[in-house]
């Protein structure tokens, strides 16, 4: 959540604009923090804005506001439908949405250190308990390497303990609300008909152990994102299925493919159609380069980088007659 914000207050302060920032209801703290050094700090009054409440009582009403300029939105694709329709409904206010993500993690049979690409993949999947736009969902596997590749998976995976996230030897805790938990945990029973090679089960309320099953590419769990510690793994044949079955999708956040041949792989990264695609890692850049997607992940600019000041900027044309 604090990254979040620092991607849209920082460009957006720094393009001279004025802003009214509204976090999601669970993850508040951080956004009152920074208002309150933003102060101390000397931020004119009435520059940064924190307004807390339910996407109803803030959300829709800043969407609508006529004199709200622009609106810069991450969340869920739903919520971003929405902010489309407010715009319409009122000023034509200007819409940047990043939204929500089935990333695809290809894995060919050229690729080298299996013990790194478990890691990345694993990394990728379940960080911050797969409560990531970019997480890297869908494991797709070319068949030569899929059995060395997986028990490597497995073996990384085994060292994700889930538990009480204060504990440092703990790397999974607890979904956000019991909302988000109830969503997740109902993948489980799907999960029941597929072929689950880890996890699969709740360990106690709030928390899922970190799940990884095999799936066909048109599986409930291979198409909707589940925002959750769950992994789905599809194996291919070719390079050509890998790269559409990873294009499959009505998303194009982030992607990631893994091959010693560079030729091979950069052929791909721009085969995929995503808005960040890394080439033998999990990752999703850094603060110098634009991160946004295609599809329904969003459009309409982009967070980082000298990029995300577009957003916040309107261009004019002034001519004067010097004679």
């Amino acid at each position: 959540p604090l990254l979040m914000l620092a991607w849209k207050i920082g460009p957006a302060l720094a393009s001279g604009c004025s802003v009214v920032m509204k976090p999601a209801g669970e993850t508040t703290l951080t956004a009152l923090r920074v208002a309150e050094l933003a102060a101390e700090a000397g931020l004119p009054a009435g520059v940064l804005n924190i307004v807390t409440g339910s996407g109803r009582e803030v959300g829709e009403p800043l969407g609508r506001h006529a004199d709200v300029d622009m609106v810069s939105f991450t969340g869920s694709t739903a919520t971003g439908r929405r902010f489309l329709n407010y715009s319409a409904d009122s000023n034509l206010k200007e819409v940047v949405l990043e939204l929500g993500g089935k990333n695809p993690c290809i894995v060919l049979d050229d690729a080298e250190d299996l013990d790194a690409v478990a890691a990345h993949v694993v990394n990728g999947a379940f960080w911050n308990m797969g409560q990531n736009c970019s997480a890297a969902s869908r494991l797709i596997v070319q068949r030569g390497i899929r059995d060395r590749l997986l028990e490597k998976v497995r073996a990384e995976a085994a060292g994700w303990l889930v538990g009480d996230p204060l504990d440092p030897a703990n790397r999974v805790g607890p979904l956000v609300s019991k909302a988000h938990f109830d969503k997740v945990s109902s993948y489980l029973d799907a999960a029941k008909s597929e072929t689950v090679l880890v996890g699969g089960n709740v360990v106690s309320p709030g928390f899922i152990e970190p799940t990884i099953v095999e799936t066909a590419r048109d599986s409930r769990l291979a198409v909707e994102e589940i925002f959750g510690p769950i992994l789905t793994v599809i194996v291919v044949d070719s390079f050509e299925e890998a790269i559409a079955v990873a294009n499959d999708t009505d998303y194009g956040l982030a992607a990631s493919i893994f091959s010693a041949n560079g030729k091979r792989a950069l052929r791909g990264a721009r085969a995929l159609r995503a808005g960040t695609v890394t080439v033998n890692s999990f990752g999703e850049g850094d603060v110098t380069t634009p991160f946004g997607g295609y599809k329904q992940s969003g459009f309409g600019g982009r967070d980082n980088s000298v990029h995300a000041h577009d957003q916040y900027t309107q261009l004019k044309t002034i001519w004067i007659d010097l004679n």
